[in-house]
């Protein structure tokens, strides 16, 4: 049976509206920014949300009404300035420089993602069109021998809970590893005999890392003893079982910043312990090890830091020699000299 004219007209003028809709930028198919950032959070991972989530409210309030492909460049420097401007005032806060980066950033996770869903075409997202402000040199270093004694003292003799904290120094100090790391750590995470700890950090990475025997013990009687009962527990507790937050840290360096003005001046804070530990690998172990230390896995760089590795038992070397306790899984004897 042969289709009428008027069926065909209906039957094109359908095919043409479809069409019309696979269009990026079409009317019909491209959301608002209000309509398509509770997406974006859905999506995004508990970090990302934690750093980017008060930058997306601030595009919401400001282009929520506008379509993704109704933002321009000029849209996302404008609400960069505006985020710099604004930002809380911090003594590290470089007058509001990282706010604008961190908006931007932001930004481009949006419209990456707009791109990837088809609503946007690759040279039209405006965030990537913006740069970023340049990462201006970190003002963290290596600590002192005797600034590290300094803030070992306070933790271990002030506070309501001084076994905790200097806990915390201790691991932190000894795997150079960040907060995150820290208390990702479950009992299950502890080898006691092998002296390794598994570190969870960002990125989704894992990887063993040396400990010396001591602090394993140390990891697991605090467990035992404070409610970690299962190997899936989170490791790190307060005295009364709470599993640790990142609180704690913010606590513990507050209350040390008022022992020692020093601390608080310079913002000195657990990322300080990391660079402390790291410095001392790579000036007594080289670079390899000391990035192997960190767990550092990324590929930028020159070609060569592709051959650059260190293994385990070299770091467990470095260890024993930072820490002067032998390690079941050290090659060779420490260097002399080493801190205690």
């Amino acid at each position: 049976m042969t289709a009428g004219p008027d069926r065909l007209d209906q039957a094109v003028h359908q095919l043409q509206a479809a069409l019309a809709d696979l269009q990026p930028g079409a009317t019909r198919s491209v959301p608002t920014v209000a309509q398509y950032l509770p997406q974006i959070e859905a999506a995004a991972g508990p970090a990302a949300r934690r750093t980017y989530g008060s930058y997306w409210k601030h595009m919401a309030h400001a282009w929520g009404e506008r379509r993704l492909d109704d933002i321009r460049a000029t849209d996302v420097e404008a609400l960069r300035r505006h985020a710099a401007a604004n930002a809380v005032p911090r003594r590290n806060g470089r007058s509001g420089r990282y706010a604008g980066v961190h908006l931007i950033t932001a930004a481009r996770a949006l419209f990456t993602r707009a791109i990837a869903d088809g609503y946007i075409t690759p040279d039209a997202s405006p965030a990537h069109r913006i740069s970023k402000p340049r990462r201006l040199p970190s003002t963290r270093r290596a600590l002192t021998p005797g600034e590290l004694a300094a803030i070992n003292t306070i933790a271990r003799t002030t506070g309501h809970d001084p076994a905790l904290d200097a806990l915390l120094l201790r691991l932190h100090t000894e795997t150079a590893c960040r907060r995150g790391g820290a208390l990702a750590l479950r009992a299950t995470d502890v080898d006691p005999d092998r002296g390794l700890v598994l570190l969870h950090e960002k990125g989704g990475t894992m990887r063993w890392q040396p400990v010396t025997l001591e602090l394993a013990a140390h990891l697991l009687h605090h467990a035992r003893t404070r409610g970690a009962t299962k190997p899936q527990d989170q490791l790190l507790r307060h005295r009364d079982g709470r599993p640790l937050t990142g609180r704690r840290y913010d606590q513990l360096w507050a209350r040390i910043g008022r022992h020692l003005p020093w601390v608080t001046a310079q913002c000195i804070s657990t990322h300080w312990l990391r660079h402390t530990t790291l410095t001392w690998v790579e000036r007594h172990y080289g670079y390899a090890t000391a990035r192997a230390y960190a767990g550092h896995t990324d590929t930028t760089g020159p070609a060569t830091t592709t051959y650059i590795k260190a293994d385990l038992t070299e770091v467990a070397t470095a260890l024993a020699a930072l820490t002067g306790q032998p390690h079941p899984l050290a090659v060779h004897a420490p260097h002399t000299g080493a801190p205690r």
